[in-house]
């Protein structure tokens, strides 16, 4: 187990939270375990960018971004160097420290399709 420190967020967890998440689980898993309802539209498949996360501390220690990844987030609003899907990226031993993101992008929930 490490640290997943979750800086505060109006919509999934105003106060911040301090998470043990288990070494191998995606971000996103731990967040959903932990009763942060983070958005993940296309059910953590690596198709959308809804469960976008800023890693702030400890991005180098999780696992390299595949080129789908990449391409995805290219289409995230408000991506930033250390930006990663949270389902596809899995937490190692080092602590992490997270920021969600205020908006995300979800065609489904906005209606289009």
């Amino acid at each position: 187990m490490t640290q997943l420190i979750v800086l505060p967020n109006s919509d999934y967890c105003p106060d911040g939270v301090v998470l043990e998440a288990p070494v191998g689980e995606s971000i996103c898993e731990v967040l959903l375990n932990n009763g942060i309802e983070i958005e993940h539209a296309c059910e953590c498949s690596c198709a959308c960018t809804t469960c976008h996360v800023v890693v702030r501390e400890g991005y180098n220690s999780l696992n390299a971004p595949e080129e789908l990844e990449e391409d995805l987030l290219d289409k995230a609003w408000g991506l930033e160097p250390e930006s990663r899907l949270s389902c596809q990226a899995i937490v190692a031993e080092t602590p992490l420290v997270i920021e969600i993101p205020k908006y995300s992008i979800n065609m489904t929930r906005e209606g289009k399709r």
